[in-house]
Formats: structure tokens, C-alpha cells, sequence
């Protein structure tokens, strides 16, 4: 049976989810939740999403994004295998960490991303991991950093909650009458019925029946093409990881020429392919090609060796085109 067809636009709004494989425990310890939350504020900068929402449960997470870029997949290929990869290599295990393909529901509107972040911000307390009065120190939700402003990253925007909540403000004043909001919330039980709680993770779509039958019948519109769009949409990526390449020779004064005849792990190579994984999400076969670094393999140990500080020449580098390449 073909898998479903994710619809990708410039600027969708998604809810996205995904469980520990066969249900296990994947964030039983407070640091796998601090390291996948790390990776998730990684995987918002890299991809150029705005994060309006999350929540770390004990064996899944949800996410409320909207994608700029039109790059869902991508980012979340980039942030379940980097995770996964960070958490096998601390537990020295191995194996699938995810149930599969992370889940994705198409947001209608910004009332219903509303709607969709006041459930995200109630889960724990559905889930019974804490009480109403103790929701505001549970640490793994975007609910934390509402009182925690300082502390929040630039991709993190918490406007929406607040403005379904009765267009509050973003002070102290404001996250008060927020946290009165969802106490009232978590006891009204008609108003969670018509903000339609049950179906937040079901289904396809988080809208009206008009919005989930025009998110089938663009699914079944574009089956026919899928192939098609996906060289396409490879070749526009990879137009701009040239572009982007082209960018980081001439800043660092430097000629691709001399690529083939050097080192496979040349400290300019390495940090040009860890900017270029970091700023453009760029492919580590396609980078092993293009700068003749051998295999993938080797370009993903090199980037990470780089960014851990075993490579400080190759960090001189990626610091260079970190400064001057703000785009």
C-alpha cells in the first residue's frame, strides 16, 4: 500500500507527532528530553521554521510549526535521525528509536493553531505526569518559556495561544489571565468539545470538513505527479546547496578547482560541509561528491567532530561563513 502523500506548502501550518518505537519510553530520563528539545531548537534554525508549540511527553512529542521553506520532510528527516543518532550513541545501543514516518495533521487557520496550542499546553496534565497548579514548572513544553522569556529561542512564537486565550499580552499580566484561561479550559469540557480536543491528533487535518476534503482532493490530485514534483523539488534543492557552495569558496577566497587534489578531510572542506549541512540542510552524499570528501559516511563524522571541537581548524572555517553568510 503507497504511503500517504505529505502536502508541503510554503508556509503550512502542521501538528506534528510521533511515538517511541512499539510504544517504549523513549524520553523516560529528563536528559533524553533536554537533548531531544535541543535538537528540535536545531532543526527549527536549520530548516527556517517557526516553532508555535511543543510538548515532550515519557514516549511521544507534539509540534506546532509552520514551514517557510515548504520543507517538512527534510526537517523532520533531519531531526529524528540526528536525535536518534545522539540518543543510541549515549545509550550505546542501536536500532529504530521513532515509529516510522512522524505523523503530520494540516492546520486550517491561526484560530485552530490557537486551539491546537492550548491542547499541547494541556497534554501533561491530561497525561497526569502533573496537576493544573504544577503545569507551569513542567520543564518540556513551550508553556514553560512563557514565563521563561529570557531563556527562549528566537524561532519559539507563543503569540498564538495568547491571542486565542483573548488577544492577551506577551507580560506577566498576560500569563496570568493565560493560566487562568487553560484552568478554565481543562474544566470546560464543551469548550474542548467545540475546539474539537478528541481529533487533534487524528486524521489528516486539524479543520472544517471543507479544509479536510480539499487537503484530500489535492492529495489525489497530486498522486499522479509525485515522482515528478520530487525530481523537481530535488533539483531546486540542490540549485541551492550550489549556490550556497559557490558562496562559501568566494567568502573564504578560495578555488573549488583544488577540491579533487586534496585531502579528503582538508580542515576548509570540513568546515564548509558542516556550514553547509547546518545553514542549508545540505546532503552528505552530495557534499562528499562535490567537495571529494569520499563517502557520507565521512562528511557526517568530520561535520560532527567539527562542532564537538575535535576539529578547531575546521571550526575557524565554519565560524568564518557563520559571520559573513547571514542567508
Amino acid at each position: 500500500m503507497p504511503r500517504p502523500l505529505r502536502i508541503e506548502d510554503t508556509g503550512g501550518i502542521y501538528h506534528i507527532l510521533n511515538r517511541g518505537n512499539y510504544r517504549e519510553w523513549v524520553f523516560r530520563s529528563e536528559g533524553a528530553k533536554e537533548a531531544f528539545e535541543r535538537t528540535l531548537f536545531e532543526a527549527c534554525e536549520r530548516a527556517g521554521w517557526i516553532l508555535h508549540g511543543f510538548c515532550i511527553m515519557s514516549n511521544h512529542y507534539h509540534l506546532a510549526i509552520s514551514t517557510p521553506r515548504g520543507n517538512l520532510s527534510e526537517g523532520m528527516r533531519w531531526l529524528q535521525s540526528v536525535f536518534a543518532n545522539r540518543f543510541n550513541r549515549y545509550r550505546r545501543e542501536s536500532g529504530q528509536l521513532f515509529q516510522g514516518r512522524f505523523k503530520s495533521l494540516a492546520v486550517e487557520n491561526p484560530e485552530r493553531l490557537g486551539w491546537l496550542c492550548h491542547y499541547l499546553h494541556l497534554n501533561p496534565v491530561r497525561a497526569k505526569l502533573c496537576s493544573m497548579e504544577e503545569l507551569a514548572n513542567y520543564r518540556w513544553s513551550s508553556y514553560w518559556y512563557l514565563r521563561n522569556r529570557r531563556k527562549r529561542p528566537a524561532m519559539l512564537a507563543l503569540e498564538d495561544g495568547l491571542t486565542s486565550a483573548g488577544v492577551l499580552k506577551d507580560n506577566s499580566a498576560g500569563w496570568r489571565r493565560y493560566a487562568q484561561y487553560l484552568s478554565w479550559l481543562q474544566e470546560d469540557e464543551s469548550t474542548r468539545k467545540k475546539m474539537e480536543f478528541t481529533r487533534m491528533s487524528k486524521g489528516w487535518a486539524i479543520g472544517d470538513r471543507k479544509f479536510r476534503k480539499s487537503i484530500v482532493a489535492e492529495d489525489r490530485e497530486m498522486r499522479p505527479r509525485v515522482q515528478l514534483n520530487f525530481k523537481e523539488v530535488k533539483k531546486a534543492r540542490e540549485l541551492q546547496w550550489q549556490a550556497g557552495l559557490e558562496r562559501c569558496v568566494k567568502v573564504l577566497k578560495l578555488d573549488l578547482s583544488a577540491a579533487p587534489t586534496s585531502l579528503k578531510s582538508d580542515d576548509w572542506k570540513v568546515g564548509i560541509a558542516t556550514f553547509m549541512k547546518m545553514r542549508y540542510m545540505a546532503g552528505n552524499a552530495w557534499l562528499a561528491e562535490k567537495l571529494y570528501m569520499g563517502n557520507l559516511t565521512g562528511v557526517s563524522r568530520y561535520a560532527s567532530e567539527t562542532q564537538s571541537g575535535q576539529r578547531p581548524r575546521a571550526a575557524k572555517y565554519l565560524k568564518t561563513l557563520t559571520i559573513r553568510i547571514k542567508n
